[in-house]
């Protein structure tokens, strides 16, 4: 019995060192980033390799959650990468946090590739409503200096569970499966969600920024 106890407590311990470290370390990438991709647009390829390197499994993930098969996962982060190192320059912190700015890149391009590949998935549909492959790539003219307080606060008027919903699905990536076990619901109930919530803030969005 306290034996039993004092595994328990250990494996409670290792967790919250393990979320700490975690956590830690998310605040070193975030701050880490916008110094690299500074870096990156004079054409330091080290310190390309170093930002391929902090955020390749996570952007990997995005691409995965749009719904590319893995095999092409690879293919579009090497193509993701090269549109990064190119338009590295054009990054202004100002405007988005760069991990943000990467993954709308790593995004559209996996949207584009599946667009390519005629694969109408579901997920590609949720990614559309965010963004339409014909329109300016985020690494051009997209003004999100305009666009972040009214995408900030549509979404902090989303009930909490699907404004939780929406993060771990596009911003950490999370597949539909896996929100489907940390929800308690089917895939398809999943889906059903991101779909309509989407589609409720891109709405709330545009008529926002119509106003504006």
């Amino acid at each position: 019995m306290i034996r039993a106890c004092t595994r328990s407590v250990q494996k409670e311990t290792q967790g919250r060192q393990d979320m700490a470290c975690s956590s830690l370390a998310n605040q070193v990438r975030s701050e880490r980033l916008p110094e690299l991709l500074a870096r990156v647009s004079s054409g330091e390829v080290r310190a390309f390799a170093e930002l391929h390197a902090l955020t390749r499994a996570r952007l990997r993930r995005i691409v995965l959650a749009v719904g590319a098969a893995p095999d092409d996962a690879d293919d579009i982060l090497q193509e993701s990468f090269l549109k990064i190192w190119r338009n590295a320059a054009r990054y202004d912190s100002r405007r988005a946090p760069a991990l943000a700015w990467m993954s709308a890149i790593v995004r559209n391009t996996a949207i584009d590739h599946l667009r390519i590949r005629r694969q109408p998935t579901y997920e590609l549909d949720e990614a559309l409503l965010f963004a339409s492959a014909s329109t300016a790539s985020p690494a051009e003219d997209f003004d999100y200096a305009s666009a972040e307080p009214i995408a900030r606060a549509v979404l902090a008027r989303l009930p909490e569970d699907r404004r939780r919903l929406v993060a771990l699905a596009y911003l950490k990536g999370e597949s539909r499966e896996s929100l489907s076990r940390r929800f308690g619901v089917p895939v398809g109930t999943v889906k059903t969600w991101l779909h309509r919530t989407i589609a409720a803030v891109r709405k709330d969005c545009l008529a926002a920024s119509a106003a504006a």
